[in-house]
């Protein structure tokens, strides 16, 4: 069953504590200017390897930013579906699941665990008040008549599950779904920088049911794995030329594309067709009758024939400016 109450946090940091016990999560008290919450992170995962991924960007650019600036502050409750604000390890071409690298939370010495990593970027957000934090996950109280375990305030609630939620296995195949993971995004409104962070268990899976975000036990031959979309036309400047998506096969076998398909922000799908030979290029001309990609910003996504996601891009409204400019990706 897919989380109760999944949604996103805009807040702003007040203190925060270090994950730390059985089963630690790194806890941070904000405010969203009129109610404290407290944001639960896991550190640690409770099967083995105990070990989370992680993957932090820097420089986070992509479509939701737009739509995340202009929410309240306060939870912000979001549908589990394509085209809003809510965020998909797999479908919503955040990033590379391959970018994730495995990370301890506690290690003696500095700058080398989990709970440092957050550390560094919490802390600025302590020193700094006009930086806000973008917490996604379920939410939980307020509890009536009840304080908050780590901060003390009354009625204790917060957000926790900041990590990917789908392709779990065993007991915790219960919190499957699409369209609901977790994650924080962190806003410098100052420099006009958005920094991304990402957690997953090493026992989940990257390749998840469309539908119920249940794992596939399915392996992907070296050959498919190396079909990539590398640039996009999206904005041409006559209404005679269609928009294009090239791919590239980097592999060394030819690879059929019979029953792949191209998908948008939406999941609209275009089937393809044709043959890549290893090291060649085709460009995809786009009938907007099947896959649209919008000029303010969009994504794209290969599938194979058996509906696997392949390889994932996303663009934003600055990208796609320029009429008859392609995107390289």
């Amino acid at each position: 069953m897919p989380l109760k109450n999944y949604g996103v946090l805009k807040c702003q940091a007040i203190e925060r504590k270090l994950g730390k016990g059985s089963t630690p999560h790194y806890q941070v008290l904000v405010t969203d200017t009129k109610v404290k919450h407290r944001i639960a992170i896991n550190v640690k995962s409770k099967e083995s390897p105990s070990e989370l991924l992680y993957f932090v960007d820097d420089k986070f650019n992509h479509p939701i930013i737009k739509g995340l600036v202009k929410l309240d502050y306060g939870f912000n409750q979001l549908d589990n579906k394509p085209g809003g604000l809510a965020l998909d390890f797999i479908r919503g071409n955040l990033f590379a699941p391959n970018q994730m690298k495995p990370l301890p939370y506690n290690v003696p010495g500095p700058d080398n665990d989990l709970n440092e990593l957050l550390e560094l970027y919490i802390g600025r957000a302590l020193k700094n008040k006009d930086i806000i934090l973008y917490a996604f996950g379920e939410k939980w109280g307020p509890e009536k008549n009840k304080e908050d375990e780590y901060f003390h305030f009354l009625p204790g609630n917060g957000i926790h599950d900041i990590h990917m939620n789908q392709g779990n296995a065993g007991s915790f195949q219960r919190d499957n779904g699409v369209w609901q993971d977790g994650g924080l995004l962190i806003h410098y409104p100052s420099r006009n920088q958005w920094v991304g962070i990402f957690l997953a268990f090493q026992s989940q899976s990257f390749h998840t049911d469309d539908r119920t975000g249940n794992r596939i036990e399915t392996l992907i031959a070296p050959s498919i794995a190396g079909i990539r979309i590398i640039a996009a036309l999206v904005n041409p400047g006559s209404q005679d030329t269609a928009k294009k998506v090239t791919l590239i096969n980097t592999s060394a076998d030819e690879v059929d594309l019979s029953g792949w398909k191209l998908a948008d922000s939406l999941k609209r799908k275009q089937p393809l067709s044709g043959i890549i030979n290893p090291g060649e290029v085709m460009q995809v001309p786009l009938d907007k009758n099947h896959i649209q990609l919008e000029n303010d910003g969009g994504i794209i996504t290969i599938l194979d024939n058996n509906g696997i996601k392949i390889d994932g891009v996303s663009y934003i409204k600055e990208d796609a400016q320029k009429s008859d400019w392609t995107i390289l990706f």
